[in-house]
């Protein structure tokens, strides 16, 4: 085996290691590991409960908890697909996109729901019902699984129930490269069949597009969220997803606000030679320009190398995860 053989596979170990690593961080937390000074709530005053959440996935996805055993094998195919990497074989069927949002999206749109509400600017721009003709436009990268829309509906709506005759529109939309457009389709009938009076004013629209290329806007975007899909974007080709956030700062408005969230653990380095750099160092230097110049398109707001979220006892069928992770919020300059 030649030197470049042999190095290309340990490389492809090493991150099937880091990817198990991920799975792993999530699925054996003990909750008295978990520090409580270092918690963000599990809800909040500004959202729906954690139970009315997880309806939203018990809901659209009634049939599949029909058959836990056969629910239970996809889940398995698909963590197993996850820990190879190998995204067209976890993705590419409709029943194991299917049992990836149920075991995994719930756990995560009570977090991305709690850490919304939390973070102020973030809340104050869901909650701005002042100028009927300010409409709000959110673009979700990788938020094709569900997560992101539940949690942007259960704050939007939630604000909304003060607000029933306001004509002010949000429109999410959710980029992926997976085709996750009859998840979306589920959570959007759901939302309009129950927690909206007016659903004219409520527009989320999936893209099947691969972000590292052109082909979505971001000039009048107000949020953008990056949550859990920034490592797999660099992992994906680095150059291009270097790019990628570079184009974020030549595109996006003045006052844009982006929220990248990740993995705190070991997965979220990225290796430049003979180094590993921590994600959010390379991010950050991306951004905001390197440490101590000042001089990037984007300033940080709010931030934290690592926070945890204890996921709410509620009743559902299958194991949420407590998760721990890293989150930056940047304003355009």
């Amino acid at each position: 085996m030649s030197d470049r053989v042999a190095r290309y596979k340990a490389k492809r170990e090493e991150e099937r290691a880091a990817a198990a690593v991920h799975f792993e961080e999530e699925e054996n937390i003990d909750d008295n590991e978990i520090v409580e000074s270092k918690c963000i709530p599990c809800t909040s005053e500004y959202q729906y409960e954690p139970e009315r959440i997880i309806k939203v996935f018990q809901t659209c996805f009634q049939d599949m908890f029909e058959d836990q055993t056969e629910l239970n094998q996809l889940v398995q195919s698909v963590k197993g697909d996850l820990y190879n990497r190998d995204y067209a074989a976890a993705f590419g069927e409709e029943r194991k996109r299917d049992a990836y949002v149920i075991r995994w999206s719930p756990a995560r749109a009570l977090a991305y729901s709690s850490l919304f509400s939390q973070l102020k600017e973030v809340r104050e721009l869901i909650y701005d019902f002042s100028d009927e003709k300010k409409d709000l436009d959110v673009l979700a990268v990788g938020g094709g699984a569900g997560s992101e829309l539940v949690a942007l509906n259960s704050i939007y709506c939630f604000a909304k129930e003060a607000y029933p005759n306001t004509e002010k529109k949000i429109t999410v939309t959710l980029v992926d490269i997976a085709d996750w457009s009859l998840v979306v389709d589920k959570i959007t009938d759901f939302t309009k069949k129950y927690w909206l009076y007016k659903t004219a004013t409520y527009k989320p629209e999936f893209v099947n597009h691969d972000i590292l290329k052109p082909g979505v806007s971001f000039v009048n975007r107000d949020l953008i969220t990056l949550l859990f899909t920034t490592n797999e974007l660099f992992a994906e080709d680095r150059t291009e997803a270097t790019k990628f956030l570079q184009r974020l700062s030549s595109e996006c408005k003045s006052g844009a606000l982006l929220l990248i969230a990740e993995s705190a653990g070991s997965f979220s380095h990225i290796q430049v030679g003979k180094k590993k750099f921590p994600l959010t160092f390379l991010i950050d230097t991306i951004l905001c320009g390197r440490p101590g110049s000042d001089n990037g398109a984007w300033t940080i707001i709010d931030g934290n190398d690592s926070v945890w979220y204890r996921t709410p006892k509620v009743q559902y069928d299958l194991k949420l995860e407590n998760m721990r992770f890293f989150y930056r919020l940047y304003r355009k300059r």
